[in-house]
């Protein structure tokens, strides 16, 4: 699928999101993203490189960076810990039930959505995707039994490293000279995919990605021995 046809989608799903919450109607939102989230046990994070609004705006600041110039500052170590997106995860949900209990409504999703969007204006948007946003968080865990993930032809890799550098989550890895793709971590955003040259990025079984990984990582390892002296 193409990069226009995918920014409509993303557009349009934009666009739903901020109907819903200038019409009261945040429910329905939060039933879209219970669907994404049974979807990313087959089909990976979709919802965050298709449907997430919040993915979407920043893209658009990330464009806006460019055109003018703005650099991005770098993340924070103390904003790396694991503990720091358990903790917001922890909050959301808190705010969550405190709404539903007590029906008093609070400003959770437009809170996230503004805060992605400034954070992103400082930072890479790998601060959001890897160790911020709490939807990530619970996407990540059944992502990591996905059926379908984005995975390298180890066959057609060149290891320029360019699908490291513009993918905007940091899922992917290299590990004894190769290169791979984190499925509960990628977004599914297909950037890795346009990207390489070489078209050796695809998305496709899990099953037959991880085959190819295993096979190609030992290889990598007999390499590496090969060359100690």
């Amino acid at each position: 699928m193409n990069n226009k046809t995918q920014l409509i989608i993303q557009l349009l799903f934009l666009a739903l999101f901020i109907v819903l919450i200038v019409t009261g109607r945040v429910q329905i939102w939060v039933g879209l993203f219970l669907l994404g989230t049974i979807a990313s046990i087959y089909l990976g994070r979709i919802y965050c490189g298709w449907i997430c609004p919040i993915n979407t705006a920043m893209n658009g600041v990330t464009w806006l960076k460019k055109i003018i110039g703005l650099k991005k500052q770098t993340i924070p170590r103390g904003l790396t810990g694991s503990w720091v997106r358990y903790l917001i995860l922890d909050l959301f949900i808190a705010a969550f039930a405190f709404s539903m209990i007590t029906g008093r409504p609070i400003p959770a999703l437009p809170g996230l959505f503004a805060s992605g969007i400034i954070l992103t204006f400082f930072f890479s948007e790998e601060l959001w995707h890897r160790y911020l946003c709490p939807y990530g968080t619970i996407l990540s865990l059944p992502a990591l039994k996905s059926k379908h993930t984005m995975f390298v032809d180890q066959e057609k890799c060149s290891s320029c490293s360019v699908c490291k550098k513009v993918c905007p989550a940091g899922a992917v890895e290299l590990n004894n000279e190769v290169y791979s793709i984190k499925k509960n971590s990628c977004l599914v955003c297909l950037d890795c995919s346009r990207s390489c040259k070489e078209s050796a990025i695809s998305y496709g079984q899990a099953s037959n990605s991880y085959a190819e990984l295993h096979k190609y990582s030992i290889r990598g390892s007999v390499v590496n021995e090969a060359a100690k002296p």
